[in-house]
């Protein structure tokens, strides 16, 4: 007899093992990012200082799930649950400039990398990939 929980994961999709980021690119990418949110870093949009959400942190996609976004190094850094927040809900108008910076910040990181490696893509094993 199944519980909810390994129902649920077994009429789940096989591909989405790949959107979710594993521990191991989790730790990269928080080492790559000096364990701060990048928004932070620069300053954007500063958050007040008694906002809880600044002291959280999360691993975000630059492409996001719902998307088919991988979840490799070049597709996510650290964000602070605020800015986080304020990039996937976009209600303060600032996803499209959020998501400029997030892609610029990726391409000093990976340049060359395209978009299209970053989506879960079901044939990929059939293309040379050069950053592997």
């Amino acid at each position: 007899m199944h519980t909810e929980r390994e129902a649920a994961v077994e009429d789940m999709p096989k591909y989405t093992k790949y959107l979710e980021f594993s521990q191991k690119e989790r730790t990269a990418i928080r080492e790559r990012d000096n364990y701060r949110c990048i928004f932070c870093q620069v300053g954007y949009r500063m958050p007040p200082a008694n906002e809880m959400g600044r002291n959280m942190q999360d691993i975000m996609h630059y492409i996001p799930r719902s998307s088919l976004g991988l979840g490799i190094r070049q597709n996510g850094a650290v964000g602070c649950r605020y800015h986080h927040n304020m990039m996937d809900n976009g209600s303060s108008g600032d996803r499209k400039e959020m998501l400029g910076m997030f892609r610029a910040y990726l391409d000093v990181c990976y340049p060359d990398f395209p978009d299209s490696e970053r989506k879960y893509d079901k044939w990929s094993f059939l293309k040379e990939k050069p950053y592997v």
